[in-house]
């Protein structure tokens, strides 16, 4: 069985640097917001060529927190990618403002910057953008719209560590940028953990009060804040990742090259552009017989995944909060397929899931 991803396996090589972190942590006897959430955040930040970093406790909170910052006015919008995951959805409802969806490029999946103007009114406060999969978004022409109406940018990184766009990498293009390291990403931690991004001093700052119960002096509470602080534990697990991340990557692209070079047309393959550095967090692919292709995998013994099965203008939760049709989105939720691609995949087994989804 070729798994589509274990996490055992993945985080092996590890193992014997997460120890010593675990001892260091356990024998400082400082388990929250101490020395070992500072160093991630300075590393991190220095990758991101950010000046700063905010380590939180998960993805969602940091696009919540990110929003929470500017404290819009009530259903202010929000525009993000009709089909992104439901979280940066989430982040816009709970803040109670509006999400306005745009429809992405069928070719990269990510935010169409070609429809966003149209989108844009008195209301709109901030454009969203969700770099899916691995790949950037098309983010100069996004800069300008941005620069134009004078709108706050919020980038949605969750899976797009260390990925770039004409050699700039994400992360470092929006007033802020939200990261989750939820165990499946490039970058992972061993539990829930996320982070923001920022060249602006008075955003990390308020950021950094509102993930401790609004508070920067010990029970002194200058906002209505939350508990949301990147664990220790999890801090130090990354910092040691952190420093595989390019190697990660690298071996990613890797297995992302056999399948773009191997896999036979019938199936609709990720685009690949010299202005882009894509890192391949997933990889998808589209067929018209998704559903028979994959049950077609499993039978030969080769796990998938589907990101997503459902447009998020689909999901109940979300009844009655977005009007509109989105044809693309939807066309890509129904067609989309994820191969394996893991850091403790070898290309053996990836020339193994090719040979097979060739057969179909």
């Amino acid at each position: 069985m070729i798994e589509y991803e274990n996490l055992k396996k993945l985080n092996a090589p590890f193992f014997n640097d997460f120890n010593k972190q675990f001892d260091e942590v356990l024998k400082s006897g400082w388990y929250i917001l101490g020395q070992q959430v500072d160093k991630f955040e300075n590393k991190f930040a220095e990758y991101i060529t950010s000046r700063y970093c905010v380590g939180l406790g998960n993805g969602l909170e940091a696009l919540s927190l990110a929003l929470r910052y500017y404290d819009f006015p009530t259903n202010s919008e929000i525009i993000v990618p009709s089909n992104t995951y439901i979280a940066t959805i989430l982040s816009v409802l709970q803040n109670g403002l509006k999400p306005i969806f745009v429809e992405p490029n069928i070719d990269t999946y990510n935010i169409d910057p070609n429809k966003i103007e149209e989108k844009i009114n008195s209301k709109t406060r901030a454009i969203m953008v969700v770099h899916l999969y691995g790949k950037s978004c098309e983010m100069d022409k996004i800069l300008v719209l941005a620069n134009k109406y004078n709108l706050r940018l919020i980038e949605d990184c969750a899976q797009s560590h260390g990925a770039k766009f004409e050699n700039k990498i994400t992360g470092s293009f929006g007033d802020i940028a939200a990261f989750s390291f939820y165990p499946t990403k490039n970058l992972g931690a061993l539990g829930d953990a996320g982070a923001i991004t920022t060249n602006n001093k008075e955003i990390a700052a308020k950021i950094r009060s509102l993930r401790n119960y609004g508070s920067k002096i010990k029970y002194e509470n200058e906002f209505i804040g939350f508990n949301s602080r990147l664990d220790e534990i999890q801090a130090a697990f990354l910092s040691v990742k952190l420093e595989y991340l390019d190697r990660i990557n690298s071996h990613k692209r890797k297995l992302a090259e056999l399948y773009l070079n191997e896999l036979k047309n019938d199936f609709i393959k990720p685009v690949v552009d010299p202005n882009y550095f894509d890192v391949y967090h997933i990889f998808n692919i589209r067929h018209e017989q998704r559903n028979q292709l994959r049950e077609y995998l499993l039978k030969k013994e080769i796990k998938t995944e589907i990101h997503y099965p459902i447009a998020p203008h689909k999901q109940i939760a979300l009844k009655g909060l977005v009007q509109g049709e989105f044809p693309i989105s939807e066309k890509i939720h129904s067609t989309t397929l994820s191969l394996p691609i893991s850091f403790c995949h070898t290309e053996q087994e990836i020339l193994k899931v090719i040979e097979i989804a060739n057969s179909f």
